[in-house]
């Protein structure tokens, strides 16, 4: 078997818990041999304590490493998690890349542009292949805009802005194709209506409160128009696309994509100040 390893500021969290019965579903689904084999965690423990890395290890079957660079001596390919931490990207990755193994990098990818950046030039320099995204990205109900977009509205929600956004603005690049321009925000309460010009005048609207839901709604050029809520189990898809790509080396889409996420992110929240 090819042996993956997690690495994570602490495992107990949302995406550690569920990535590896979906792991062992996306090998059998694609008839590859991969396993979740190694963890490696910066806290000994989830910051209520509730559980720790050792335990989480022995929960899932996993061994656990007394240091990163034993992760990465021992694992084929590597899983860069801490969802909800993303300035701890950057420091792993500087360990991790000069091993060269095919690198995920889970969402939000980097805590700003110039931090996405740096960790590309780091890839570079090393000869790493990696990529990163929203699970959003692999919703199928993108599919069905089929038409130029002149005008478009997401929705969505998540416990705060800073790192639910990313999902939002995943699809909104996939389907504007076009880069972002200016932003403007007008806040009610903790909901935020988020506004996108793009450089060839494309309009975007990104709705965030708490406990919406996905929706797209898009014009199109020519008029017409259409809705879509986002109903897919487009997480299951994405830990497959992931598994392809430990198998091949190849990206799996455009990575300027995930600096133009990035660039369209830091352009909103810089509204939050003003």
């Amino acid at each position: 078997m090819k042996k993956i390893g997690f690495v994570d500021y602490y495992l107990n969290e949302w995406h550690a818990n569920n990535y590896p019965a979906w792991f062992r579903d996306a090998n059998e689904k694609l008839g590859l041999d991969w396993e979740l084999t190694y963890a490696w965690a910066e806290l000994p423990a989830d910051p209520a304590g509730n559980c720790t890395s050792e335990q989480w290890c022995l929960d899932h079957g996993v061994t656990l490493c007394d240091t990163l660079e034993e992760l990465c001596e021992k694992s084929d390919a590597i899983l860069i998690l801490a969802p909800s931490d993303p300035d701890r990207h950057l420091p792993y990755v500087r360990t991790v890349f000069p091993y060269g193994k095919p690198t995920y990098v889970d969402k939000t990818f980097a805590e700003s542009t110039e931090v996405a950046k740096e960790i590309f030039a780091l890839s570079e320099q090393y000869g790493t292949p990696f990529f990163s995204t929203s699970a959003l990205r692999y919703a199928e109900e993108l599919h069905v805009f089929d038409k130029e977009i002149s005008a478009l509205i997401i929705t969505g929600g998540g416990s705060n802005l800073p790192e639910y956004l990313i999902h939002m603005v995943e699809m909104a690049v996939i389907l504007l194709k076009d880069p972002v321009a200016e932003a403007s925000m007008l806040k009610q309460g903790r909901q935020r209506i988020c506004r996108v010009t793009t450089v060839h005048g494309k309009q975007l609207s990104l709705i965030y409160s708490e406990k919406m839901s996905y929706v797209i709604s898009a014009e199109y050029a020519d008029g017409t128009g259409r809705q879509k809520s986002v109903k897919s189990a487009f997480f299951p898809i994405l830990i497959e696309e992931i598994l392809k790509f430990y198998e091949s080396k190849a990206l799996p889409f455009d990575p300027a994509q995930t600096l133009e996420c990035m660039r369209m992110r830091d352009a909103i929240l810089a509204c939050e100040d003003l």
